[in-house]
């Protein structure tokens, strides 16, 4: 496993040469966290340049997220990942979405929260992972069953990376993490 000295986008570039060494070894697909775009677009380019023959698939945040009625990643942005044969994923949190919303109403812990705040103290770019896995799962974007390489990042950029094989979110303590390939110290 390589570790990051620090975390956050300065580790982007190798974050991604490892994940995508890591698809072609296990000839899966890969699953990427991005918010504006970036990322995911970083990733395809990377992967352009290897013998990588797998789908990519980006998460992304809900409508809402941010600001009611808006989501963080451009139209135009959307467009040329699609263009690019990068499939998106916009949905809610599957590890805040709306236990989030009972806690702040209730002032209590909710068990989704607790298992966020137990994968955060591995790396937050690790909790990341696990939850885009699960994410594109429900969504149908990849083979159930497979493990498939996350890149996952603490904020922006990529800092993490993770083979997992996700379950659905109604069976989501079934879910495996096989390897953590990097992640920040």
């Amino acid at each position: 496993m390589r570790v990051f000295e620090k975390e956050g986008p300065v580790n982007t570039t190798e974050a991604l040469e490892l994940a995508i060494a890591k698809a072609i070894e296990l000839n899966t697909d890969i699953v990427v966290a991005t918010s504006s775009g970036d990322t995911a677009m970083k990733t395809a380019l990377t992967a352009r340049q290897t013998e990588f023959k797998g789908k990519i698939i980006t998460v992304t945040h809900a409508y809402g997220s941010r600001i009611a009625g808006k989501n963080v990643m451009q139209e135009i942005t959307r467009q040329e990942l699609k263009e690019m044969n990068i499939e998106v994923v916009t949905a809610a949190h599957v590890l805040s979405g709306a236990e989030r919303g009972l806690s702040k109403v209730h002032q209590g812990v909710y068990p989704t929260e607790i298992m966020a705040d137990t994968l955060r103290m591995i790396s937050r770019g690790v909790k990341v992972c696990v939850e885009i896995a699960i994410m594109a799962n429900d969504a149908g974007k990849i083979k159930y069953g497979k493990p498939v390489v996350c890149i996952g990042g603490s904020g922006s950029g990529a800092d993490a990376v993770c083979v997992i094989t996700p379950e659905y979110a109604s069976n989501i303590l079934n879910t495996q993490i096989h390897e953590i390939v990097c992640m920040p110290y």
